[in-house]
């Protein structure tokens, strides 16, 4: 397996502030990796610093084995990065935006057009390139916003936030966005989404007050996209699966159930087919995975769902 990042003993100041405190990680071609933590744990500053928008206070990152302190140059040609505020020129039209991106990366004249073409047709932005960005609404901006992190192919994929401000539509195009672009590239995103980690990522690493807590890989066999509902007295639960969607729905007691969605649904997805079967619906929560378990007791707080 290629390693496309490796970051060794990585901390960053701020002042008398440690924000980051020896960090240690890899990331393998193929692979997605998300990082998981509270407000203020170091997440942002983490992939700033991968994607050498800041200098690290110690440590070592590698890209692709190129020094990113020693050769930038270089080693950015392999990295695409959406900071959590998408670099937009809201004065530009979508068209003219991802141009002068390719111009940045420096993509030959003659690959630009389809380029800017590819990215827009897998961000979902095939209509929008007379747009102006100013006109964009929140979850297409964030689209424009991946479509020029993937621009130029990246080997490396940074995304910070990426589901911010996407609708539950969105976020399972993005799902599905993700898993083939990790074919041909490694991939690394910070989420406050638990749920959303589980269905895509392959390893999690959870950051709390600037250390790696928990590095570990998702096991294949746990499920993903679980849920559990409680159905009105009278229905008929043999009809859940039935449901589009539904993997597997196991009877809790009480009218309860636990339903396993295939990776790519949503919780209004499940929602809107129950209904659609005429089935009372009087609650519907994320199940508890071993990976929330795990974060809330490395963070301190006592999980209560």
């Amino acid at each position: 397996m290629e390693t496309l990042v490796r970051v060794t003993d990585l901390s960053r100041r701020f002042g008398g502030h440690l924000a980051l405190s020896e960090v240690n990680l890899c990331l393998d071609k193929g692979e997605v990796l998300g990082l998981l933590g509270p407000n203020g744990a170091g997440k942002t500053t983490c992939l700033r610093l991968l994607g050498g928008v800041l200098a690290p206070s110690s440590g070592r990152i590698e890209i692709g084995g190129i020094d990113l302190a020693q050769r930038p140059i270089e080693a950015k040609r392999h990295l695409g990065y959406l900071p959590e505020r998408p670099p937009l020129y809201p004065e530009l039209r979508v068209d003219e935006y991802l141009t002068f991106c390719a111009r940045l990366h420096h993509l030959p004249r003659r690959r630009t057009a389809a380029a800017v073409e590819e990215a827009k047709a897998r961000c979902g932005l095939e209509d929008s390139g007379r747009r102006l960005i100013a006109k964009l609404s929140k979850g297409f901006r964030q689209r424009l916003g991946i479509a020029q992190a993937i621009l130029h192919s990246p080997r490396v994929l940074i995304l910070d936030e990426p589901t911010e401000g996407l609708d539950p539509l969105q976020m399972r195009e993005l799902r599905r966005l993700i898993r083939e672009l990790a074919r041909d590239c490694g991939l690394i995103f910070s989420s406050h989404l638990l749920p959303e980690v589980q269905a895509v990522c392959d390893r999690v690493a959870i950051l709390h007050q600037g250390r790696i807590q928990f590095d570990t890989e998702l096991a294949a066999d746990q499920p993903a996209n679980s849920w559990r509902i409680r159905l009105g007295p009278s229905a008929n639960a043999g009809r859940l699966m039935d449901l589009p969607q539904v993997l597997g729905a196991a009877a809790l007691g009480g009218d309860r159930y636990r339903i396993d969605l295939d990776a790519a649904a949503s919780s209004a997805d499940l929602a809107r087919e129950i209904m659609q079967a005429d089935l009372a619906l009087y609650e519907l929560v994320p199940e508890r995975s071993d990976l929330e378990r795990v974060f809330f007791d490395l963070i301190g707080v006592e999980d209560r769902a």
